[in-house]
């Protein structure tokens, strides 16, 4: 199992000199992967694609595009000009987003969205694998007059969805290389997420999905105190239905209740609690709510279960 980090979220933006000088001190760390979050401040594909350049052997990857708004021939070309920039270390999240800043931010109807996830992946799969895409359905239509493959985006992109619900489940399983489940602790994933998502892999003829698990996480002396924080940082999640779903499947009695706190050989565990769950690769969210010193030592935590820089690959 790979481990890795989060460099971007909706409470940390960071010059992009600082998030990469980051990504170097993940990679010596023996961290596999960084992914970057959507929001309204940076294009997360773009600043993947310069981390990835710059830092070479260190995987990166978008958690994630929502696809309210934006079209898959864009949302292909960002990804495959990121593969290529990258040597092929780039992985591509997409999500559903949620109702609120879909209809608040782009002023679009939240209707039918696991249809359009659907039609959304079906548009795009031939789009990275060949450049080429000939699609009409009910909720958008994508042709190419001529080519859109990107020179060296090989192999093609992965695709991964922030599914955690029985349909987005399914749609992911079969159009999808897997899944990008956040605030899903062991019981969530290992009872009801895991087996939905391999079961409609299987019955697509498609591999065993990705299960790769974002968990919010921190190496600390100060479990208690910094739960606090944890449950400030992670309070938004707690008044989403799709969250409030999955945080009560889990067993917790909220978001704070899913945050791995504790020091290294109690996170070990709980690392060791979602790979038994099933999960692929594990990518911990929040690092920096302690302060610097606990972010190094989850840091280094986490490069020395994931088997130190030389170790294994994403894909």
């Amino acid at each position: 199992m790979t481990l890795g980090v989060t460099l971007s979220s909706t409470h940390r933006q960071l010059p992009v000199d600082a998030t990469v000088g980051l990504a170097r001190e993940a990679h010596g760390a023996g961290l596999h992967s960084a992914w970057f979050g959507q929001t309204f401040a940076y294009d997360s594909p773009t600043l993947a694609a310069i981390v990835g350049r710059e830092v070479p052997g260190l995987h990166v990857g978008t958690a994630a595009l929502p696809v309210f708004g934006r079209h898959p021939l864009l949302v292909s070309s960002q990804a495959q000009t990121a593969q290529a920039a990258t040597g092929g270390r780039y992985h591509l999240g997409l999500a559903l987003g949620t109702r609120h800043l879909t209809e608040a931010a782009f002023g679009l109807p939240y209707q039918r969205p696991v249809g359009l996830l659907r039609e959304f992946l079906t548009a795009l799969r031939p789009l990275l694998d060949t450049g080429e895409a000939d699609f009409h359905g009910e909720l958008l239509t994508a042709t190419t007059p001529y080519s859109a493959a990107v020179p060296g985006a090989r192999p093609p992109v992965p695709v991964l969805v922030a599914a955690m619900g029985p349909q987005a489940l399914r749609v992911s399983g079969e159009l999808a290389d897997g899944i990008l489940p956040f605030l899903a602790g062991p019981r969530a994933l290992a009872e009801h997420i895991v087996p939905a998502v391999t079961a409609a892999a299987r019955a697509a003829g498609r591999p065993a999905p990705r299960i790769v698990a974002l968990v919010p996480g921190v190496v600390t002396a100060d479990p208690e105190g910094l739960r606090q924080r944890a449950a400030e940082a992670l309070a938004l999640y707690g008044t989403i239905p799709s969250y409030q779903r999955v945080i009560e499947l889990s067993g917790a009695e909220g978001a704070a209740g899913l945050a791995v706190l504790g020091d290294e050989e109690a996170v070990a565990a709980e690392v060791g609690r979602y790979r038994d769950a099933g999960a692929t690769e594990v990518v911990f969210t929040a690092t920096d709510l302690g302060g610097e010193e606990a972010r190094r030592r989850t840091w280094k935590l986490l490069g020395e279960l994931s088997g130190g820089p030389s170790a294994g690959s994403l894909g």
